[in-house]
């Protein structure tokens, strides 16, 4: 690979690694404490994101969307989670491992990322992706959570449709697909955004980015990696190494090309998103194992995604 095609790759990969290096420093230091970074999040994930979203897709026309990167995308991220599962055991921490393998850190690294290496025209491709992601994997996840649950102890699984219906509702209902829908809606109108909306909007969504690449960098400071490394070494090879193969190989097959087919890639490529560490306390399994594989997921990526993107390009 020569230097002229591997330079904006490293400009495009350096800002969001110096960005988690420094939350990495700032948790260390204690600068950030552990009880100020849940107001962080909720900063970032119900102000700053909805107002990325909705401006970025309010300039998107439904009949200009290209819907097979969603297609192709999760023919594969599917039929790998269903191979984990068979893999790790269907049981709920086989489950939460599965999910592991498949689950990417779309918003939190991905957004700024993609922006950063592929503009406006590659925020599209990976918005549409993003907009169906937790949709699709989380509701899936519980479903078959639940039925776990329900095989292993009857008597102590919930309603099964009742859990699967409000996992849909929370995911439609969520700071994330819910402005990308109201953007779409709003570009189909015509109608121009007024400036003293439009400036306000920019500029939240520009602190989207650092906002949540120090807060990744924080969560890193105080992942306790420690033993459970060796253990986490394999799904994070899977998500990070495996799980674009299969991607670019779907993708390929739909007759994916250029610009779509490149960020499909590379967002299977990103590390393990935090919802995975959610799972494993709402069900109770694998909590060290899983923030173990988060830490080390984000911290391969560096190199990954650097061999991803370089080769793409």
């Amino acid at each position: 690979m020569n230097l002229a095609s591997a330079a904006p790759v490293w400009s495009s990969l350096a800002p969001v690694f110096l960005l988690i290096g420094a939350g990495v420093v700032a948790g260390r230091a204690s600068w950030i404490r552990a009880e100020a970074v849940k107001d962080l999040s909720n900063l970032a994930f119900m102000l700053l994101i909805p107002a990325l979203l909705f401006r970025t897709m309010s300039q998107v026309h439904v009949e200009q969307l290209d819907l097979r990167p969603i297609a192709a995308y999760f023919v594969a991220a599917l039929a790998f989670l269903a191979g984990l599962i068979g893999i790790f055991g269907f049981n709920p921490r086989g489950v939460v491992m599965a999910l592991a393998g498949v689950f990417s850190n779309m918003v939190m690294i991905g957004i700024t990322l993609v922006g950063l290496a592929y503009g406006q025209a590659g925020l599209v491709t990976l918005l549409t992706l993003v907009s169906v992601h937790a949709l699709v994997l989380l509701t899936v996840a519980t479903v078959v959570l639940e039925l776990s649950v329900a095989r292993s102890a009857p008597d102590k699984a919930s309603g099964l449709w009742r859990t699967a219906g409000r996992a849909l509702a929370g995911s439609l209902l969520h700071p994330i697909p819910l402005p990308i829908l109201c953007g779409l809606l709003f570009a189909q109108t015509g109608w121009q955004m007024p400036a003293v909306v439009d400036r306000p909007l920019a500029l939240l969504g520009g602190a989207f980015g650092p906002v949540a690449l120090v807060l990744v960098g924080v969560t890193l400071a105080r992942s306790p990696v420690g033993t459970h490394w060796r253990s986490a070494v394999g799904i994070s090879a899977c998500k990070n190494l495996l799980l674009p193969v299969l991607v670019g190989l779907s993708g390929w097959a739909f007759g994916i090309s250029g610009l779509a087919l490149t960020v499909m890639v590379v967002a299977a490529g990103l590390p393990i998103g935090a919802n995975v560490f959610l799972f494993s306390q709402r069900y109770g399994v694998a909590h060290e194992w899983t923030t173990a594989s988060i830490g080390l997921s984000t911290l391969m990526a560096l190199f990954t995604l650097s061999g991803w993107m370089l080769w793409l390009a």
